[in-house]
Formats: structure tokens, sequence, C-alpha cells
């Protein structure tokens, strides 16, 4: 049986009576929100070299981190799938820790460079461990014959496999243009830390969880 539910949530939905934007809403949701990766959404993820992810755990708390890569580093398997690395980090697993509780992802594709368009894809996440990729590429050989010939291959952790759920347009009206620059012309204007380490300079203050190690 089709499901015939409205995109989005209840909360939305209260809201856009509170403030009087259902028409607005119903208009977006009818013109610009699908269930699937259009063809032309699927050329502009292939295109893209950095993402934003939201991810939460099984009591609600959230997580927004930044993925980025080689142009096409999200792999688009077809209309309803898609896969992207996970790179060695912090160690931390913060996102990978909240989609083994809890499945539900925002991923945020935004284009500062040409197009100035961002596009959202919400669904499903499934964490794929490199030794499984094959079988779970089964029906996709050459995309894994691809990704074992990656330059990457030996610095990525896992996989994450995205069942699209929704696919809709985010406005480019506030979106900035940028330019890319060779990264020797900025390197130099930046701390030493800015890379990663100590940049917000909070490795010596106190924390809850260390207190007792002072006893």
């Amino acid at each position: 049986m089709t499901n015939k539910k409205l995109p989005g949530s209840d909360g939305e939905k209260v809201l856009q009576n509170k403030f009087n934007t259902i028409q607005d809403a119903l208009n977006f949701y009818n013109k610009q929100v699908i269930t699937h990766l259009s063809p032309l959404m699927q050329d502009f993820i292939a295109k893209q070299e950095m993402m934003f992810i939201s991810t939460a755990d099984s009591t609600g708390e959230c997580d927004s981190s930044f993925r980025s890569g080689h142009e096409g580093f999200v792999m688009v398997l077809d209309e309803h799938h898609l896969l992207y690395p996970e790179y060695r980090g912090n160690g931390v697993m913060a996102s990978m820790g909240n989609i083994s509780e809890n499945p539900n992802i925002g991923l945020m594709f935004l284009d500062f460079f040409e197009t100035k368009v961002g596009l959202h894809v919400n669904g499903k996440a499934k964490i794929v461990l490199k030794e499984d990729l094959k079988t779970v590429l089964q029906d996709f050989p050459e995309k894994f014959d691809y990704l074992q010939k990656h330059p990457d291959v030996f610095r990525i952790v896992s996989y994450v496999l995205v069942e699209v759920e929704e696919a809709y347009i985010h406005c480019s009206i506030h979106i900035p243009m940028l330019k890319k620059v060779d990264p020797s012309e900025y390197e130099h204007k930046f701390p030493k830390n800015s890379k990663g380490g100590d940049a917000f300079e909070v490795a010596g203050l106190p924390r809850a969880w260390t207190e007792h190690l002072k006893d």
C-alpha cells in the first residue's frame, strides 16, 4: 500500500499552523521533496568534495560533523543508495557510534563554488566493514572494483551505506560563493595548531570526568 503521509515531522506541522505557512510548506513538499535521488541530484553528489552529516544516539542527543574527500568520495550506487568512506580520525567514532544505536542520518551537500545550491538527503545509515564491502556491493561489482583501487583505500576504516528516504533542495540565497585556492597560499596565515590538536587551546582545561584522577 502506498504511504500517503506528508513528509516532515509532527513538529513541522504544528509550527506551520502556528506561523501560517501551511500552504508554503505544501508547495515545497509537492514540488521539491522526493523519496529518491533524481538524475540531476546524482550528478550533483558525484561532483562534491565535502558534505555535512547529522546523527543522533538512541536518546536523541545529536552530533554534526564534516566529511570531505576527492570529488565523488560519496558514491551514488543507485537512486536509493549512497556509500561514503569513514577515514581514520581522532578515534572517538562519534558519528558511527550514533549510527550503531540509531540509523537515522541527515546529509547536507553545499556547492560553494559553482551553483550555490544545496541538497538535503535524509535516510537510514548502516556501517559496512571493509571485509563485508564485496558482499554489500554484489549488485554493483564495478563500484567495488573502483573502491579497491581508490588512492585512499588504506586510510579508510569502514564505509557507511545510506538508504535514501528524502531528498530536496536547499535554497541558494544565503549560501556564499567561495573560491578554491592553492593550500600554499594560505597555510602560513593560520595558527600552527589549526590542522587539529589544540587549536582552541583547551588541552589544559579541567574536565568533570577527569576530576577523580587527581585523587
